[in-house]
């Protein structure tokens, strides 16, 4: 089986580095085979998402995937920004299901923005639909507006839409992460005010009927919000749309301690899929040895479970996490009083003595 490996841009490289070191003390047979991405893409070919990259891509079984992004890129036209690597990656794999796992780790309840009673044992499954929504709706540009209180003004449109089976793909997903979870999904929308998901409401709660055993709750968009900070352990699966996923998904990340925790996956149809941390490419602390490796380390754990058929494999590198934090080695986002601070290389080192030996010794 053939991963394709793709740094991308500012603390990519470093993560990466970490995750690559991780696989390769597990012994499995696996090709790898990396190639440019995002804002090094650009540099190197003049477009983030190269031909040859993405060919890499579709013939590969897994797409392991660092972070694109950095501000001096942001005068460039929309379509030769960095981030558009990954809205290409998503769109040319069909990759529709994204899941962002937020687990609040006992040893990091401290760490989280709220009290830890709130986040003890938080175990949220967030399922977001990927490659719908506003972010890919047509139309969408600038003209000059044809009617209204500001007619010939300049204006920017979007449009945000899905379709039946878009809506019933995605849900159906959830309900069967639900069937193996807690069995409750809470379908995130807005359809008190928005056409589309109105019928997103209609649509999910169609598909549900297939799932008698799985809980359905219908919640707005803001009340899901508040719901977060308020009562996370209320939710077990919440599905959503493309746009609310994407604000969502980063608030649940701080109900964790830190965004550098989080892994995800980005699945199609095939179950073939892109696995990326969820935090961006941070280029203020690129190279200073500060960033943390652990999402995409865990990421990496998400891709042996879910597209290359290696559940035990995963669960070795998922342990060894969960051992590394119980030593009490911290990166910068996640340090409190009485853990000790390390960095990107020293946290991958204890990742990798953990499989290959099984025990970390800490200093101090």
């Amino acid at each position: 089986m053939k991963i394709a490996i793709l740094p991308g841009d500012g603390i990519g490289t470093e993560i990466m580095a970490q995750a690559l070191r991780v696989l390769n003390a597990l012994e499995l047979k696996f090709e790898t085979e990396q190639a440019l991405v995002g804002g090094a893409a650009y540099e190197a070919h003049g477009h983030p998402l190269p031909e040859a990259t993405l060919k890499l891509a579709k013939d590969a079984d897994a797409v392991l995937f660092g972070a694109v992004g950095d501000w001096k890129y942001d005068k460039l036209e929309r379509a030769l920004r960095p981030e558009q690597a990954i809205l290409g990656l998503r769109k040319n794999l069909g990759l529709f299901a994204n899941f962002r796992p937020a687990i609040c780790y006992e040893q990091l309840t401290h760490a989280s923005s709220l009290k830890p009673e709130l986040v003890s044992g938080l175990d949220i499954l967030l399922v977001r639909e990927l490659t719908g929504d506003i972010y890919f709706g047509q139309p969408r540009g600038r003209r000059e507006s044809p009617d209204g209180a500001f007619k010939g003004a300049e204006e920017a449109f979007d449009t945000m839409r899905y379709s039946r089976p878009e809506i019933e793909r995605i849900a159906h997903v959830a309900f069967k992460a639900a069937q193996k979870r807690n069995k409750r999904v809470t379908s995130v929308d807005k359809a008190n005010v928005l056409e589309t998901f109105q019928f997103w409401r209609d649509v999910v709660t169609e598909v549900h009927a297939q799932y008698p055993d799985v809980e359905l709750q219908h919640m707005y968009v803001d009340n899901a919000a508040m719901q977060l900070v308020k009562a996370p352990k209320s939710f077990d699966v919440i599905v959503t749309g493309n746009m609310f996923g994407d604000i969502l998904s980063d608030e649940a990340a701080m109900l964790t301690g830190s965004i550098g925790m989080l892994p995800s996956a980005s699945l199609n149809e095939a179950g073939r899929g892109l696995y990326e941390p969820s935090h961006g490419s941070a280029p203020d602390i690129a190279g200073k040895d500060l960033a943390n490796p652990l999402a995409t380390i865990l990421s990496m754990a998400m891709m042996l479970r879910f597209s290359l058929n290696q559940p035990e494999a995963a669960g070795r590198v998922e342990a060894a996490v969960q051992q590394v934090l119980a030593s009490g080695l911290r990166t910068a986002d996640i340090w409190s009083a009485g853990t000790q601070r390390v960095g990107t290389r020293a946290m991958g080192d204890a990742v990798l003595a953990a499989i290959t030996t099984k025990t970390i010794t800490t200093k101090g």
